[in-house]
């Protein structure tokens, strides 16, 4: 459904009414499909949405996504996601949710925290960071987003397919990157340049977390190079009581290289939230 002219929210699960629904925010350059293999394994009967963020999928892009809601167009950032996803919800009658996001869709959960946080019931980072990017990372990244804009093509970010996963299933699974390359070839150049141009001016959020005292969890690839475990260690030590699953065999995309693991982490952050 598209909701309030903004994002695409689909409906992944549709479960009870009366329940706190999980809302889970995909990573880059992906859409709400990375989520699906994970969905067909949660226990019970939640709803569960995930929007296409900006740009992505069949989303509208981020300078339309900001304009409609009033901020600057020609500053891409993670907190215009946020308050996307925010206006999406809202639209359906969501005004409490269990949030989980991988990588750039925990950023985008980090963010709903701190702009939003009486919608946030229980909090999921998978293979994410609260930290920013350096001086080098935010440069690659709007290197990234210059060359797909001047190819209007998506070819500068391919190598991604076989860099988020781990060692193990870049061997023994190459269904995978191919699985991946489908999901990035299907979005946009300008939505692949705003959302890294977006990250690379994000702060740092570890205070944010350390502030919130609702349910979480994190997860993480033991193999994942690109928010590795020490990452997820810094936001576990950051906050209050935040379990942590590191997946073996597996790197940045868990809920693809693993998806059981991920499933049961979120499964129960769904039971603390509702109980």
């Amino acid at each position: 459904m598209t909701t309030d002219g903004m994002l695409r929210l689909h409906t992944l699960r549709r479960g009870a009414p009366g329940r706190l629904p999980l809302v889970l925010l995909h990573g880059f350059p992906l859409d709400h499909r990375m989520w699906l293999d994970v969905t067909d394994l949660l226990p019970g009967d939640p709803t569960v949405l995930a929007p296409d963020l900006p740009g992505f999928g069949t989303s509208p892009t981020g300078q339309d996504v900001a304009e409609r809601l009033g901020a600057p167009a020609d500053e891409p950032s993670v907190d215009v996601m946020a308050d996307a996803v925010a206006a999406a919800l809202r639209a359906v009658g969501v005004d409490r949710a269990v949030v989980a996001g991988l990588s750039m869709g925990g950023y985008v959960a980090m963010a709903l925290l701190e702009r939003h946080p009486g919608l946030v019931a229980g909090l999921g980072l998978v293979d994410t960071k609260s930290t920013a990017d350096d001086d080098a990372a935010r440069a690659q990244r709007r290197r990234i987003a210059d060359t797909v804009l001047a190819e209007m093509r998506v070819d500068a970010v391919f190598g991604m397919r076989t860099a988020v996963l781990g060692a193990t299933n870049r061997v023994a699974r190459p269904d995978l990157a191919d699985r991946i390359e489908g999901w990035i070839r299907d979005q946009g150049p300008a939505a692949v340049a705003w959302a890294q141009r977006a990250m690379a001016v994000r702060p740092d959020r570890t205070e944010v977390l350390a502030a919130y005292g609702g349910p979480v969890v994190v997860v993480v690839g033991e193999e994942d190079e690109l928010s590795p475990p020490a990452a997820a260690e810094h936001m576990v030590q950051a906050m209050r009581d935040a379990p942590l699953t590191v997946v073996p065999r597996a790197g940045h995309m868990t809920p693809n290289e693993s998806p059981e693991p991920v499933a049961s982490a979120l499964a129960g952050l769904l039971l603390r939230a509702q109980g």
